[in-house]
């Protein structure tokens, strides 16, 4: 006890003697008589200021050309060339008022750096170069966002009735992908019939989940649009497919929707870059968790024939799964249908968190 009374007693005196010598400071800078050495180091540290300008624009520029086509796939959707000419512009604003900002910065900090006798000049309030300074981002950025706005409506609207539906849920960690079948209506699908066999809960009773199949890639149609529906079965994933420039959450409750036209096959790709063994891929862009990396799919987009083709000879879930269609038939003949009275009994009541379209 009496060796930490000592010790918070020389804590004590070193936080009062440091006080006293602030004090001492402040006493001097006050009546004029404080001078202090700036030395070398505020000179080098100006023109550092400019090496770092010059070193790393000059390396951000070098980097930029060198990975320009890494960042910018070719497009393979017909809305992708307007996002990307969206982009661009987007990026050439902020560029351009980045670029200035920067530079000015630097190049201020060489410029006014100490030096003696100079005094720095106490600029208080100027009400027009506030006005310039907050109408001309506003207006910029008003004309960005409504022309982003455009755009979102329009892809993320109503699909064109002539449009191939797709589904897709992202789940810890692979991509389920389902289809209509000849009908062209997805199923009922109901989160407490999901096990091992039905992962995406097919509730066998509706008649549209019948023929519904399911398939490990995704294959659409050149030149038809294409609605992709967005499901998540567990945390935040993220349907990303950049050759499309398509991008859009799959979120946990809350089914999200994207469309767009495809515009050249995975055959004409491949030989355009040259590159056989190409795919188009869906990747989740969202850290889903430790195996987040297997978090992908390979998309094919066939010619219309070959779309068919592919199609027609695919089997659906209940076709692939008889068992499980007969223990819904089986339970489907042990339960009890009362008889409805009234039109309105004869429609089932929603099942909470199960999904139709």
């Amino acid at each position: 006890m009496t060796a930490l009374t000592i010790l918070l007693v020389l804590v004590l005196l070193l936080v009062v003697f440091g006080l006293l010598f602030r004090l001492q400071i402040f006493t001097s800078i006050f009546s004029g008589t404080f001078t202090r050495d700036i030395g070398m180091s505020n000179s080098v540290n100006a023109i550092l200021m400019l090496v770092f300008l010059i070193g790393g624009g000059g390396w951000f520029a070098y980097s930029f050309v060198e990975n320009f086509s890494k960042m910018n796939p070719p497009i393979a959707s017909v809305h992708g060339h307007q996002m990307e000419r969206m982009f661009w512009i987007t990026m050439a604003v902020l560029g351009v008022a980045f670029a200035i900002t920067q530079t000015l910065l630097f190049v201020y900090s060489y410029k006014y750096q100490h030096r003696e006798g100079r005094r720095a000049y106490f600029f208080a309030h100027n009400n027009k170069i506030e006005v310039i300074w907050t109408i001309i981002p506003a207006i910029v950025m008003a004309a960005l966002i409504f022309a982003g706005w455009k755009a979102w409506t329009r892809i993320t609207g109503p699909a064109p009735k002539n449009s191939v539906v797709v589904e897709v849920m992202g789940k810890q960690f692979n991509w389920l992908v389902r289809y209509p079948g000849r009908d062209m209506k997805l199923g009922v699908i109901n989160y407490r019939m999901i096990d091992a066999v039905n992962e995406w809960g097919f509730d066998l009773s509706d008649k549209s989940a019948l023929d519904d199949f399911t398939t490990n890639e995704i294959h659409v149609p050149k030149g038809v649009p294409v609605l992709i529906k967005i499901r998540s079965r567990d945390v935040l994933h993220a349907v990303y497919m950049p050759h499309f420039r398509v991008q859009m959450y799959a979120v946990p409750g809350m089914p999200t929707r994207f469309w767009f036209t495809p515009t050249t096959t995975t055959d004409e790709m491949r030989a355009k870059l040259g590159n056989p063994k190409f795919n188009y891929e869906l990747a989740c862009n969202q850290v889903c968790g430790g195996s987040h990396f297997a978090m992908k799919a390979t998309v094919i987009v066939d010619e219309p024939d070959d779309y068919q083709n592919w199609y027609a000879a695919q089997q659906s879930f209940s076709q692939k799964n008889p068992d499980v269609l007969a223990a819904f038939k089986l339970k489907a003949k042990t339960m009890v249908t009362p008889v409805a009275s009234s039109t309105e009994e004869k429609e089932a009541a929603p099942t909470p968190l199960a999904a139709s379209y």
